[in-house]
């Protein structure tokens, strides 16, 4: 790969990686309410797996065939972060950090529900989407001697890397500060659930709003 553009994409990816959104918001979420937040961080970054593989099978090639299709994806973005938002603003009395929470088998279905939250997260969000699709083919070289998927992969790999980092310093920090503030804790979930559900509102203005100008226009 081209060692310049290589070091380009790894800053722009860190720079993404360390502004706070909805992956953080979740990771800090679950970190406070769940025993172990790997879970969460592993799903977060199995949704990113899934954009990889998904932009070197050609994905940026059916989305410029199929323009309309972005917009149905935020639509559906969007009603899953309101969804995930409400449940979280729901279960903010009950932050803590219960050392029952995960044993049995009780414990191993919140783990896999946790880590499929994380999935979807990450993969059904539009600007993570956005990400790959119109951000990682810039830092392709055609020239180079590795094939075009191949260098999609490796960057898109890079990505879910630095994220899994990123967003395993974010819950470690969030649980560590707040694990003796119970309060605080309870107030920072409820600040996920409602950053979740605002970043999710904004998605979906995104669509309606042009949708219903372009209705009242006719």
């Amino acid at each position: 790969m081209d060692p310049q553009l290589f070091a380009a994409f790894t800053a722009v990816a860190v720079a993404l990686a360390c502004t706070p959104g909805v992956d953080w918001a979740y990771s800090i979420a679950a970190g406070l309410r769940e025993r172990s937040f790997v879970p969460a961080v592993a799903g977060l970054c199995g949704g990113y797996v899934v954009h990889t593989l998904l932009l070197a099978a050609g994905l940026a090639a059916v989305i410029t065939a199929l323009p309309g299709l972005l917009g149905w994806l935020t639509i559906a973005g969007a009603g899953y972060l309101l969804w995930l938002g409400l449940t979280t603003v729901r279960s903010w009395r009950g932050a803590s950090f219960g050392a029952d929470t995960g044993r049995g088998t009780a414990g191993q279905a919140s783990q896999l529900r946790v880590f499929l939250q994380g999935m979807g997260t990450s993969g059904i969000n539009p600007k993570g989407l956005l990400f790959f699709v119109a951000l990682v083919p810039q830092f392709v070289s055609p020239n180079a001697a590795l094939s075009v998927p191949v260098q999609s992969g490796l960057l898109g790999l890079t990505f879910v890397l630095l994220v899994a980092v990123v967003y395993t310093v974010v819950a470690l920090l969030a649980r560590r500060l707040l694990q003796t503030r119970p309060g605080a804790a309870r107030r920072v979930t409820l600040a996920s659930g409602i950053i979740m559900m605002a970043l999710g509102l904004a998605l979906l203005a995104e669509q309606v709003v042009p949708l219903a100008a372009e209705i009242a226009r006719h």
